[in-house]
């Protein structure tokens, strides 16, 4: 039996790995724990394989005000946590970074993201994160592996974001933008199969899940839309406007540019992570119960 121990107590990404561990309950063990006080320092962990740091703040802030804690929390945080799992004998600490290491999306052009791409990040979310990778990395041994990944947008049933502002757009207009941008995305539910692989095996790296497929922002409003019964007219008269706007935060984030190349998120016949296709992925997400 593996013992997992989560860090960041009622996490989206932690609730659903707990919940997708827990289907085998002979297989595995799954605690969570809250680290929004200095309890978690009590917190036994010789009795765990492996700790999945995923607490931290995952919204990205322009804020200056909010520099201080986001170094505090992604980054300070993560290298505490995994010094303690070291020096407490967990075999495996996983860290959920983040695709954002390699900075904002492009709004122009096609912003591909290769294994010779360097990161740079271009706000203090991606270099908190990058910064804790540096880290925790040098704390790697024979005896403690570290796994860091980093994602694209995560979405699934219950998540937040950007994925849920679409939806709710989709549901309620009957035009919209068709920008041709293209996006990496990762359904929770590839998520948490990628992690129980990567638990099962015992392995360590740099990695970068993602779906099958590509995404187009038009085709995903389109997408939540038709599974509501619902049709949306894909129009290019806003393009320019949109195209003006780009500077702005949020215009950028839901039609610029940003995937990884498909073959970086291929590891082989024996790590098949990849179980809901797109389609699949807005049904599990947008269907009822």
């Amino acid at each position: 039996m593996k013992k997992v121990l989560i860090t960041g107590q009622n996490s989206y990404i932690g609730n659903s790995l707990k919940y997708w561990l827990m289907r085998e309950p002979e297989m595995y063990q799954v605690d969570t724990i809250d680290m929004k006080n200095d309890l978690w320092k009590a917190k036994d962990f010789s009795q765990y394989d492996v700790v999945f740091h995923v607490a931290g703040i995952a919204h990205v802030s322009t804020d200056p005000k909010m520099e201080d804690l986001y170094y505090k929390v992604n980054r300070d945080l993560t290298i505490e946590t995994a010094k303690k799992a070291k020096s407490e004998g967990v075999k495996q600490f996983i860290f959920m970074s983040s695709i954002i290491v390699y900075g904002d999306s492009r709004s122009s052009s096609k912003k591909i993201i290769d294994k010779n791409t360097i990161p740079i990040p271009t706000n203090f979310y991606g270099n908190s994160k990058l910064q804790a990778e540096e880290k925790i990395k040098l704390l790697e041994s024979k005896d403690f592996s570290i796994v860091i990944l980093r994602p694209p947008m995560i979405y699934g049933k219950g998540s937040k974001g950007n994925y849920q502002r679409l939806a709710r757009i989709a549901k309620k207009i009957p035009i919209f933008p068709e920008i041709n941008n293209e996006r990496s995305m990762l359904h929770i539910d590839n998520l948490c199969e990628f992690l129980k692989i990567i638990i099962d095996k015992k392995v360590a790296g740099l990695f970068f899940p993602q779906n099958k497929e590509y995404v187009r922002t038009s085709e995903l409003v389109e997408s939540i839309a038709k599974f509501h019964g619902k049709k949306v007219r894909m129009v290019k008269m806003f393009n320019p406007l949109i195209k003006a706007m780009f500077k702005n935060n949020t215009i950028n984030k839901v039609f610029g540019n940003l995937t990884y190349t498909k073959s970086m998120s291929v590891y082989g016949d024996e790590m098949v992570y990849q179980i809901r296709s797109f389609e699949e992925s807005i049904e599990f997400t947008e269907r009822e119960g």
